[in-house]
C-alpha cells in the first residue's frame, strides 16, 4: 500500500503540472458568466442566503447545489480571480487520477495496467474541456463523488464475503458518495449500473449464465436517488427551456445523432486533433444518415467481439458497457440544447474504455513476454502523445476569442461560436468586429434568437436604438418567454422615448425572471424619467432584495437618494450607506462609485469626506482616461463650498403620468 500510495501521489503531481497552464487561462464567456461571473448568489460567496438559493434554484437549466457551493467557495477565497477556479479544476482533476488509480489496483490488484487507465484518464486531450472550462466544475466534481462511491462500493463487497459490520458503514459511504455526486452532477444516474458491472469483473459476484437478483435488489437505494435526481433534473431543464421538443428535433434525427455521437468520440479518443467546444447539429440530414449507418455498424461489431471475450476477457465488455451506458443520459435521445456532441460527455465514460484496452494488452503481453517491450514503448509513446497535444489544446483554452475561432475551424461555419466569438469581440471593444460576427451569425441562422438579441444589443450600445428595435423584436418572436429579450427591448423603447411601452416589456421580464434585478432596475430609471420618483425607489428597492450585492444597483441607488432635487425622495443616510457598501465591493477603485459616495457624504454635512472621496474619483478616472470629467470636478468646486449636489432624471419633456 505505501507504493501504491507514492506512485498515486506523484501521478497527482504530474497530472497537476501538466496543467498548470490553465492558470493562464480566463473566463470565458460560454457559461462562465451563469456560473460565475455574472452571477450574483455565487460571487456572495457563502452565506445562508446563498446556501438557500443553491438547494432551491433551477438557474442555467440544472439542479446541482454542490456544484453552486463549490463555485461559492471559490468566490469565498479567491473572489474573480480566474487563475485560482482554474487551479481548483486541475486539482481536483488531479485527485481524480490518484483516486481511480487506487480503485483499479483495490478492485484488481494490477498495479500497471491499473496506472495505464489513470494515466489515460489523467491526460488524454478529450478531457480537457472537462478541467479547463470552469463551468465545467461539475464534471471533475461529480466524478470525484462517483470514484469515492466506488471504492466505498468496493469495501463494502470484501466486508461483506466475511460477514463483516463494516459492510453496512461502507455501504452507507458508498450511497452518501453517490448522493453528492449526483448534487453536484446529474449525469451519474448510469452509476449504479456500473457497479453492477463490477459485480461482474472484477468483483465475480455472479456469471452471465447465472445472475443474482440480490444483487439488483441490494441497490434499491441507490435507484431511489436515480428516480429523484432524474425527475428534479427534468424539471430543471423543463424549466429553464433547454429541453428541446420532437417537434423541433424529430426523434428519428435524435437517435442518429446519437449512433453518430457513439462514433465520434470514439475518432476523438484514437485521433484528438480536431476538437471543439461546440459541434452543431448537421445541417444535411443525408450525411447524417450515412455517418449514423457507419457508427451503427462499428458500435455492432465492437459489441459482438466483447460478447464473444465475454468469459476469457471480461473487463472488454465491462469496459465497453461502462462506456456506452454512462453516455445513455447525455447522448442526445432527450436532447438538450442544440450541439450534436460534447468532450466533456466524456470524462467519466471514457474510463471504460481505458480499462479494455490496458487490461487487454497487459494480458496479451502476459501471454506472450515478446510483445512485453513492444507494449511498454507504445504505453510510453501513447502517454507522451497524450501530454503534448493536451498542451496544445489547453492553449485554446486562453480566452473567449481564441476559443471560438478554434471552434469555426474546427466544425466550419456555424451560428453559436459566431455569436459567442462576437460577445467576445464586443467585450474587448472591437464594435465593428463584432457586429460583422452577429451579423454573419444572423445570416447563418435567422431562427437564432440569440443570434438577433446580442445584434440588437450592440446596436443599442452604438447608439442605433432604431436598428436595434426590430432585432429585439424578432429574438422575443423566436423566444417570448426570455426575460433578458423583453428587458433589452424596454432597454431600446426607453432610448426611443417609448416609456409606456417599455415599462410593459420590464414588468414581462420580471414576471419571467423572478431572480433577475434588471427589470425592476430599467423600470426606476423609465420611472425617474417620467417624474414618478416614489414608484421609482421602490423598484430599486425591488432590485437591491435580489441582488444586494451588485454595486452598479447600490450605486445608482445611492445617488438617486443622495442627489435628486425633488427633497422628498432624498434620504442622505441610506444613500451612505448604500454607497459605502458598494465601494467595500469595489475595493475603492470606482470612479462612479466614489462619486456617489461623495453625493452621498455632501448630502450628510460630510463635505471634507466628499472632497476627498470625489478628488479619488478624479484622480483614477484621469489615470484610465475617461471622458467627462467636467462633472466630477463641478460636484468637487461644490462640496469645496459646502454644498451637496442636485439633479433632476427626469427625462426633457416626459409626461408626468401614464
Amino acid at each position: 500500500m505505501p507504493r501504491l500510495r507514492l506512485i498515486a501521489l506523484l501521478l497527482a503531481l504530474a497530472t497537476l503540472v501538466i496543467y498548470l497552464p490553465v492558470v493562464r487561462c480566463d473566463f470565458v464567456n460560454f457559461d462562465d458568466q451563469v456560473y460565475v461571473t455574472d452571477n450574483p448568489h455565487v460571487q456572495a460567496g457563502l452565506t445562508w442566503e446563498s446556501l438557500r438559493w443553491a438547494f432551491t434554484t433551477f438557474h442555467g437549466a440544472n439542479w446541482h447545489p454542490l456544484t453552486w457551493l463549490s463555485h461559492m467557495l471559490d468566490c469565498e477565497l479567491f473572489r474573480l480571480n480566474p487563475a485560482a477556479h482554474h487551479f481548483v479544476n486541475a486539482l481536483i482533476h488531479s485527485t481524480n487520477a490518484a483516486l481511480l488509480l487506487v480503485l483499479l489496483v483495490r478492485l484488481t490488484s494490477r498495479l500497471w495496467p491499473s496506472l495505464m487507465v489513470a494515466a489515460l484518464f489523467a491526460w488524454h486531450p478529450l478531457h480537457v474541456e472537462s478541467v479547463a472550462w470552469i463551468s465545467e466544475r461539475k464534471d471533475v466534481l461529480s466524478t470525484f463523488f462517483a470514484l469515492l462511491a466506488l471504492l466505498s462500493y468496493a469495501e463494502y463487497v470484501n466486508e461483506s464475503k466475511v460477514q463483516s459490520p463494516r459492510a453496512k458503514v461502507f455501504f452507507a459511504y458508498s450511497w452518501l458518495a453517490f448522493a453528492l455526486g449526483l448534487l453536484a452532477k446529474p449525469m451519474l444516474v448510469t452509476l449504479p449500473f456500473v457497479m453492477l458491472l463490477l459485480d461482474y469483473w472484477p468483483l465475480r459476484r455472479f456469471s452471465l449464465s447465472a445472475f443474482r437478483f440480490s444483487l439488483l435488489l441490494e441497490k434499491i437505494p441507490f435507484f431511489l436517488l436515480v428516480a429523484i435526481s432524474c425527475v428534479v433534473t427534468y424539471l430543471a431543464q423543463r424549466h429553464g427551456t433547454a429541453v428541446m421538443t420532437l417537434a423541433q428535433l424529430s426523434f428519428d434525427v435524435r437517435f442518429e445523432n446519437a449512433l453518430s455521437a457513439y462514433g465520434r468520440y470514439l475518432l476523438n479518443l484514437i485521433w484528438p486533433l480536431q476538437l471543439a467546444i461546440l459541434y452543431p447539429l448537421p445541417d444535411h440530414l443525408h450525411w447524417l444518415h450515412a455517418v449514423a449507418a457507419t457508427a451503427a455498424a462499428a458500435l455492432f461489431v465492437i459489441s459482438w467481439l466483447a460478447w464473444r471475450t465475454r468469459k476469457s476477457c471480461a473487463y472488454v465488455i465491462v469496459g465497453w458497457l461502462w462506456f456506452l451506458g454512462m453516455l445513455v443520459p447525455v447522448i442526445g435521445l432527450v436532447k438538450v440544447g442544440s450541439m450534436a456532441l460534447a468532450d466533456r460527455y466524456t470524462y467519466f465514460p471514457l474510463i471504460g474504455i481505458f480499462i479494455a484496452i490496458a487490461f487487454a494488452a497487459d494480458d496479451l503481453a502476459a501471454r506472450f513476454p515478446s510483445l512485453k517491450k513492444p507494449f511498454a514503448a507504445a504505453a510510453i509513446f501513447i502517454l507522451i502523445a497524450c501530454v503534448a497535444v493536451t498542451e496544445r489544446q489547453l492553449q485554446f483554452w486562453r480566452d473567449s476569442e481564441t476559443l471560438f475561432r478554434r471552434d469555426l475551424a474546427v466544425t466550419g461555419d456555424n451560428a453559436s461560436a459566431r455569436i459567442n466569438l462576437g460577445a467576445a469581440l464586443e467585450t474587448s471593444g472591437r464594435f465593428a468586429e463584432a457586429l460583422a460576427e452577429y451579423r454573419a451569425a444572423v445570416r447563418l441562422a435567422d431562427d437564432n434568437a440569440d443570434a438577433h438579441f446580442n445584434l440588437a444589443n450592440l446596436l443599442s450600445k452604438m447608439d442605433q436604438p432604431s436598428a436595434a428595435l426590430p432585432e429585439y423584436r424578432r429574438a422575443i418572436a423566436l423566444g417570448p418567454n426570455t426575460a433578458n429579450y423583453h428587458n433589452g427591448l424596454g432597454t431600446v423603447l426607453t432610448d426611443l422615448g417609448k416609456f409606456d411601452a417599455a415599462t410593459n416589456e420590464f414588468a414581462v421580464a420580471a414576471q419571467l425572471d423572478l431572480e433577475n434585478p434588471w427589470p425592476h432596475f430599467e423600470t426606476a430609471k423609465v420611472l425617474l424619467k417620467t417624474g414618478r420618483d416614489p414608484e421609482a425607489v421602490d423598484e430599486l428597492r425591488a432590485a437591491l432584495r435580489i441582488a444586494p450585492d451588485n454595486f452598479q444597483i447600490l450605486t445608482f441607488a445611492a445617488h438617486v437618494l443622495a442627489a435628486d432635487e425633488n427633497a422628498a425622495l432624498r434620504d442622505g443616510a441610506t444613500a451612505l450607506t448604500l454607497a459605502i457598501k458598494a465601494n467595500v465591493l469595489t475595493d475603492g477603485s470606482q470612479p462612479l462609485v466614489l462619486d456617489a459616495l461623495g453625493m452621498a457624504c455632501a448630502e450628510t454635512g460630510r463635505f471634507d469626506d466628499a472632497c476627498e472621496v470625489t478628488q479619488k474619483a478624479l484622480t483614477i478616472a484621469t489615470a484610465a482616461q475617461m471622458k467627462k470629467l467636467e462633472p466630477l470636478r463641478q460636484r468637487l468646486e461644490l462640496y469645496q463650498n459646502k454644498q451637496p449636489w442636485r439633479e433632476s432624471f427626469r427625462a426633457t419633456n416626459a409626461p408626468a403620468e401614464h
